[in-house]
């Protein structure tokens, strides 16, 4: 059976490895050769799961009921091994909201012990990535704390090529031509990898910050997913491995407002990972200080931990939250 989770608007379908097989999907035993055959098996996995019934697609929603589809667990104790498959069929490394729905789906199955547990994500662009997850409450609200580990800065972080170098606050970012070909505006980005590769464009003016249905609208959804995809969807410029776009401009204090273009997904409500790389982007220009911040996202506000040794960004930490949906 497919569950379906919400995370600050970023909704994605819950399925054992077991029920894909007893329905006909060719999935291997392991994570890890699942990972490495994913063009076997990830669309039709994603047709079955994450595609709208004949005939019950809601007028003007997205393509597919869900931002894409969790694969797990594959032992029934920790640490869980996981798939995350973007609806276009690809693997994601990590996902902030994913291994948040994940977390609360093994709540659910009484899997998930009081102390936490490690979460493996398998994906065929390297070795799986390791998330360390702890149930907590934040504000009266129950969720799980994500320890997302340190932070990678600059082009080189993200695989990044054809960039230039550029001043924002009185520090070094990058110059991305194609961003910048489509507004002005963006004229300034900090690249971060936590896990997957991000590239955060720094605004002043939150007025300025792109609407998701903006970024829906064909010319420019074709412009960025020429820019986040990679090929032979997008152009893989400036990223051959693809990146995930976001928009930040600061609000207030240890408060940043944030717009998602996902690579493999596009536009969405929320998402953890992109928050954490947005926090840690207005750290890196001077926008924050270490400790809480509070990235705000169409879906929800996503509290941040950021901890800071010696000047440096050593730790990021992603309270999320999940509900289960009909």
């Amino acid at each position: 059976m497919t569950q379906f989770y919400d995370a600050r608007g970023n909704i994605y379908a819950v399925v054992s490895p077991q029920t894909l097989r007893e329905a006909g999907i060719p999935l291997p035993v392991s994570a890890a050769e699942c990972a490495v055959s994913r063009e076997s098996w990830s669309h039709l996995a994603v047709a079955l799961c994450c595609d709208w019934p004949a005939g019950q697609r809601p007028a003007n929603s997205k393509s597919h009921r869900s931002d894409g589809l969790l694969i797990g667990p594959f032992q029934t104790s920790p640490p869980f091994d996981v798939l995350i498959v973007n609806t276009d069929g690809s693997l994601a490394e990590r996902s902030g909201n994913g291994l948040t729905i994940f977390s609360q789906a093994l709540s659910g199955q009484a899997r998930m012990p009081e102390q936490g547990a490690q979460l493996r994500v398998h994906h065929d662009k390297g070795e799986a990535l390791e998330t360390s997850v702890k149930p907590a409450e934040v504000d009266g609200v129950q969720g799980f704390w994500l320890d997302l580990g340190k932070p990678g800065f600059g082009p080189s972080a993200v695989g990044a090529h054809d960039v230039t170098r550029v001043d924002f606050n009185a520090r070094e970012v990058s110059h991305v031509q194609p961003l910048a070909q489509l507004d002005p505006t963006w004229r300034h980005s900090q690249f971060v990898r936590i896990g997957n590769p991000h590239c955060v464009t720094l605004l002043t003016d939150i007025a300025a910050l792109p609407g998701n249905e903006q970024m829906r609208e064909s010319a420019l959804n074709e412009a960025l997913t020429a820019i986040a995809y990679t090929m032979p969807v997008g152009a893989g410029k400036p990223c051959p491995a693809g990146v995930n776009l976001q928009w930040a401009a600061r609000e207030s204090a240890q408060r940043i407002v944030a717009r998602v273009f996902e690579r493999g997904e596009g536009p969405t409500a929320s998402s953890g990972t992109s928050a954490s790389a947005v926090a840690s982007a207005a750290w890196r220009v001077g926008w924050v200080e270490a400790g809480e911040v509070e990235v705000v996202m169409p879906g929800g506000t996503a509290p941040i931990l950021l901890e800071q040794e010696q000047g440096e960004l050593v730790r990021v930490r992603l309270f999320g939250t999940a509900r289960l949906i009909d």
